[in-house]
């Protein structure tokens, strides 16, 4: 059946700001599915109160709404666009499919004869209601864990007595696990009931029993309105039952599952999926199986809509989800639409790998002093990483090098727990860093049955980790000069990075790029073809590899790449890597638009990034993308390969920025303000040399890299100190100090966690106001793009502050020092492209606090305030396409715009929830207000003290 012709107008639900459990994924959905719709001369309407994403961007849809996300919003579009004929839910995560049955349960679709595409209310009850869905299984013979539903402390109390322990408890209609906990003993049970039915909004709870140590799987499947249904791909959770699947490290495809037992999965998720309604669209079906034999299947659950693992899988197989979901919900059959990578194939069909993806999670535990860092059914993780690789063992590799958590690698960087006892306690109670510890481990000789026995990790990939181990032990008998070939080519087809072989030979890593470069072992380039090459893909789509070299008939030996170079001119733009707190979307956002800027600029333009979540590791974003890790070596390569005129680092946040360094020292073009003015800035001793010069006032600091330097500078800095590492992005180990105890204990932490680096002491202006300009300079000419005022105090950092737009109270003396220093600053620091500079005021005096050369989080903020494509002009700076004077300047905006911090309080008990220096916010909102009489600015402004901590 072809599309539904009478849509003409369709309305597509967002997902609102950034939170633990609902992230940027839905950002890529959403994006992909406006663009879906709209090539099908079909007008879009969005609503989504998140300005840091793509999917808010004016050029998405017809009409974008930046509003709160309730059904009053959706009143009021609905009244400004009579002609919306559909509203497309799925895609904006569980806030979206919530909104949509509030509003349908108040009649507020019929009303205006509005119709739901993509899903129906009947799925998203089934599947929310557990007591609904326990039924609905029962009924089509797919079996289930033993639970019941309880809406009551007392009936909980009953349900326990009959099941015993350990049980699970799972809260209706959340996301993210949020209340969900596993319950081992009687005593803890009463407190973890209560807050379970206290984070359902119906007060409604299952509760099971726990199938501890059990394996999980998921399927994702597409249906269309004919009944076609396709696996697109099975992911395989390496940790067991008992960890949340956003917390848990995935696999795909699922490796450890035996043919039969998957044919009986897929037959039960294509059962569930065709029995909870008459929908077409995208369906995530999580199992649980038991780890014997037997091999046991137990559905969990299943999401009408698409998810977390929707974005995972879309990117793992090269099938965009979304896109086809989106085109299944106007009406279209799958075998009516086309495969999107090869072009030539259709879309009924089952992606197939000839690769492995590995997903791990990324944690920020260190901004939540006194969270419970052991994982559980409760989703902690902020972002997630993905490696690919033609082994388990590459793409596990890829994915812990992805991390940015300092660590090169699983083992084989010095890293590595060595204390028995500890191992014991992380793999007992799951720990965010287990993926590590696993390695650790087994160095340390404890057998893989005793670790198979207290993690229940199946043995298959405890096998796959102790051949790594193997292999470290043989390659750290050689120095580099004897290290045969064979050995260096096995190390890196199972993706050991040159610096973790230096490390086991006792050499640095550029010996090792050397040795592999005599010895003819380069990365090789491979396709994410949907296909295993069956067909030829039209997409560069690409991941790297090392091979054996094949010897043709005549003699000669060659490696098969499959990256074919043009000879255009080429741009690199590094990626921001993982979504974590102080480095979210806003930069992703950032980097897909100085993409498109430097395609209309007429360069090729190449991605690389690891971030399974976001738009810019789509596959069209970008001419080329690599999915890699944003990691020295892995970039060196493709920049060796590809030979671009240069790469731009100033929008991936500080992910990017940290290697201006290398290029620099490589004699690879940075494009835009070179690694000499990015290094100024953050050299605290050299920019307030510079500021000096420029008789622009900033607080007095010191520097120290001892307890005992800060204690002495103490004595002529005056307290309250502010104290910080630098080089670190979201405010990382920054604490307002008032004494010289708590000095004393600060600086001796930060050593510790940060060892070798500088920290700086700035005498802390108590009670100041803050704010911050960002702007565009071509080195000879600034144009400010928007100066915000923060409504919090000094001292509350700036991503965790409500920040207004333009500022409601400064005077216009302070406006004028705020440009002034702005415009000079820029200037001096030769800066090309985008420079955010953040100011404290007191007494009418304009202090510098730190200027940042690069994007910054408010730039998408401000880009979306003003209806201005800031970044695109940026970008065009940085090429040196156009100077700042080329562009007409409009912002439009009447009132107020303000940035609204969003926290994850909720996932953390017991968690400090006070604000200071270092960021906390997982998202933002933005609200636009006509006036300062608004009601909703005067309680943020008279809250604004309350959170500050020092």
């Amino acid at each position: 059946m072809p599309k539904d012709t009478s849509i003409k107008s369709v309305l597509i639900i967002g997902s609102g700001p950034i939170v633990i459990g609902q992230a940027c994924e839905f950002d890529y959905a959403g994006s992909q599915s406006a663009r879906s719709i709209r090539e099908e001369g079909i007008e879009v309407i969005l609503i989504n109160s998140n300005p840091a994403t793509i999917m808010t961007d004016p050029t998405m849809a017809d009409h974008v709404y930046l509003k709160p996300l309730t059904t009053k919003s959706i009143i009021e579009i609905l009244k400004a666009h009579p002609q919306i004929d559909a509203v497309l839910p799925t895609m904006g995560g569980q806030t979206a499919l919530n909104l949509c049955l509030e509003a349908d349960e108040k009649g507020i679709w019929q009303d205006f004869g509005v119709k739901l595409i993509g899903v129906d209310v009947n799925a998203i009850n089934i599947t929310e209601d557990r007591e609904q869905f326990k039924n609905l299984l029962k009924k089509i013979g797919v079996p289930s864990a033993p639970a019941e539903i309880c809406t009551s402390y007392l009936r909980g109390k009953e349900i326990a007595q009959e099941f015993g322990f350990p049980l699970v408890i799972r809260p209706s209609f959340t996301l993210g696990g949020t209340g969900a906990a596993i319950v081992y003993k009687k005593e803890d049970f009463d407190e973890l009931l209560t807050r379970g039915l206290e984070a359902s909004p119906i007060h409604e709870v299952l509760i099971d029993k726990a199938l501890m140590g059990w394996k999980e799987y998921e399927l994702e499947l597409l249906r269309d309105k004919n009944d076609n249904v396709v696996i697109i791909c099975s992911i395989e959770n390496m940790d067991p039952m008992g960890i949340h699947t956003g917390d848990s490290i995935t696999v795909a495809p699922a490796m450890t599952l035996s043919d039969t037992t998957f044919q009986r999965m897929r037959d039960y998720a294509i059962l569930m999926m065709r029995s909870i309604g008459n929908f077409a669209g995208g369906c995530n079906v999580q199992f649980a199986v038991s780890p014997d034999d037997k091999e046991d299947i137990v559905a969990i659950e299943i999401n009408p809509r698409v998810s977390r693992s929707s974005a995972l899988a879309s990117k793992a197989t090269g099938y965009p989800i979304a896109k086809i979901a989106s085109k299944l919900a106007l009406g279209y059959n799958l075998d009516e639409l086309q495969n999107q990578i090869t072009k030539s194939t259709s879309a009924l069909f089952e992606p197939t790998l000839d690769y492995v993806i590995v997903k791990i999670p990324r944690w920020n535990f260190d901004k939540f002093e006194g969270a419970d860092r052991t994982l559980g059914l409760q989703m902690k993780s902020v972002g997630e990483v993905m490696g690919i690789g033609r082994s388990f063992q590459e793409a596990l590799h890829k994915a812990t090098q992805s991390l940015e958590i300092k660590r090169n690698g699983l083992g084989a960087d010095g890293k590595g727990y060595t204390n028995y006892e500890q191992i014991i306690e992380k793999l007992t109670f799951a720990s965010w860093d287990r993926v590590f510890v696993i390695y650790d481990a087994i160095a340390m000789g404890i057998p893989l049955s005793r670790i198979h026995e207290i993690t229940k990790i199946d043995m298959w990939f405890l096998k796959q980790y102790e051949e790594l181990y193997t292999l470290e032990k043989e390659i750290s008998n050689y120095k580099v000069e004897s290290l045969p070939r064979e050995l260096l080519l096995e190390a890196k087809q199972k993706g050991f990075a040159d610096r973790q072989i230096a490390h086991m030979v006792g050499c640095l890593e550029s010996q090792v790029h050397n040795l592999r470069s005599e010895m003819n072992i380069n990365r090789v380039f491979k396709l994410v073809d949907t296909c295993a090459a069956e067909f030829k893909a039209k997409t560069p789509y690409y991941y790297s590899t090392f091979e054996a070299e094949i010897e043709k008939a005549d003699g000669t030996r060659y490696v098969d790449n499959e990256s074919v170079v043009t000879d255009k001119k080429k741009i690199i733009v590094l990626g921001s890597g993982p979504n974590r707190i102080g480095q979210g979307i806003e930069f992703d956002y950032s980097c897909v638009h100085g993409v498109l800027a430097a395609k209309e600029c007429g360069y090729e333009t190449i991605m690389i990034n690891c971030n399974p979540e976001t738009v810019s590791t789509d596959f069209d974003t970008a001419d080329k993308l690599y999915f890699e890790p944003v990691f020295w070596e892995h970039i060196y390569d493709i920049i060796q390969h590809e030979k671009p005129e240069g790469v731009i680092v100033q929008l991936g946040g500080q992910t990017a920025l940290k290697l201006a360094e290398k290029l620099s020292k490589y004699g690879i073009k940075i494009i835009g303000t070179s690694f000499d003015a990015l290094d100024l800035a953050e050299d605290r001793g050299r920019f307030s040399e510079l500021l000096t010069d420029l008789k622009i006032p900033f607080p007095q600091f010191g520097i120290a890299e001892t307890a005992d330097e800060a204690s002495a500078l103490a004595d002529t800095l005056d307290f309250p100190l502010l104290i910080r590492p630098s080089y670190v992005l979201g405010g990382q180990g920054m604490k307002i100090v008032i004494n010289k105890q708590e000095l004393e204990e600060h600086v001796i932490n930060l050593l510790k966690t940060i060892p070798g680096n500088k920290l700086l002491l700035d005498h802390y202006l108590d009670g100041a106001i803050e704010a911050e300009a960002d702007a565009i300079c071509d080195g000879e000419n600034v144009y400010i793009i928007g100066i915000m005022e923060h409504i919090e105090p000094c001292g509350v950092h700036s991503g965790d502050s409500n920040a207004t737009l333009p500022p409601f109270n400064l005077g216009e003396f302070v406006m004028q020092q705020i440009k002034d220093h702005t415009k000079n600053i820029a200037l001096a620091l030769r800066t090309v492209g985008l420079i955010n500079i953040q100011f404290a005021i007191k007494d009418d005096i304009v202090y510098i606090i730190e200027a940042n050369p690069r994007a910054s989080r408010t730039v998408p903020f401000i880009a979306k305030a003003y209806g201005e494509p800031y970044v695109n002009y940026a970008t065009k700076v940085m090429l040196g396409h156009n100077k700042v004077t080329d562009f007409t300047f409009n912002p439009q905006l009447k009132g107020y715009a303000i940035k609204q911090p969003v926290f994850s309080f909720s996932k953390f008990h017991n968690v400090n929830k006070a604000l200071g220096p270092e960021m906390k916010s997982t998202g933002e909102s933005i609200l636009f207000i006509d006036d300062l009489k608004d009601d909703q600015f005067y309680e943020l402004y008279s809250r604004r003290k309350m959170y500050l901590s020092k």
